[in-house]
């Protein structure tokens, strides 16, 4: 683990218990000077909401529904990456049967465009989607194919950037549960409900183990060299 990831996760975990204890009990004001006093103390910046962020983007959760919004919005570094945090919501239904959706995204910024690569763990839903033809790339390792559902615009890429080695590193506890995907100059995750500082500092963790693997040929065929200049 490098210093930067490290020094993050020291400072994210040393105040991660009180945050939690606080944000489970507190109104939705209350909770936004907790997350902001999470910000002070870790380094980061806090705003109330950026809208902006809705064009992260355009895939799901993204670009459905109307009302789009990100609020609780977190900016700071992780592993020496530009990151960010917040909650996004958007609206679907009308009349009774309207619905506030609420998904949590943390994602960092990439060196580089790279192409969308998703990975998403097999769940009923995903698996239904695969007996009714959705894509579902299939690799050598079948206890990958088993834990997880892909997608690609690129299948080329997603089988270089799926390596034996990150297919491994995305079987330990802390991955399998996280969805994410490379996305232009993002690479984000997802998960349903509200702005989690408990689960924040792995999501981020997986995120930047992703980025760090990803072969020097693919960067170089972005117009990106790593060895040339560095991401951590």
């Amino acid at each position: 683990m490098g210093s930067g990831m490290a020094g993050a996760m020291v400072v994210l975990f040393a105040v991660v218990a009180v945050g939690v204890a606080v944000l489970a009990v507190v109104s939705q004001s209350r909770r936004r000077r907790a997350l902001a006093a999470w910000a002070l103390a870790s380094g980061w910046q806090y705003t109330d909401s950026d809208d902006s962020l809705v064009a992260l983007s355009t895939r799901a959760p993204f670009g459905v529904g109307r009302a789009r919004h990100a609020r609780e919005v977190l900016r700071g570094r992780f592993s020496g990456r530009d990151a960010v945090s917040f909650a996004y919501t958007w609206r679907t239904g009308s009349g009774k049967d309207e619905q506030t959706h609420t998904v949590h995204v943390v994602a960092l910024a990439l060196p580089a465009y790279l192409p969308v690569v998703e990975v998403e763990p097999e769940n009923v839903v995903t698996r239904m989607a695969h007996a009714f033809g959705g894509e579902d790339l299939q690799f050598e390792f079948e206890e990958f194919n088993r834990a997880f559902r892909v997608r690609s615009d690129d299948r080329r890429i997603a089988y270089a950037v799926l390596h034996p080695r990150l297919m491994e590193r995305l079987l330990r506890g802390d991955a399998r549960e996280c969805a994410w995907r490379t996305d232009g100059t993002w690479i984000l995750s997802w998960a349903p409900g509200a702005s989690d500082l408990g689960s924040m500092a792995a999501r981020f963790g997986v995120l930047s183990a992703v980025v760090a693997s990803i072969p020097r040929h693919v960067w170089q065929e972005h117009g990106y060299d790593p060895l040339v200049q560095p991401i951590s």
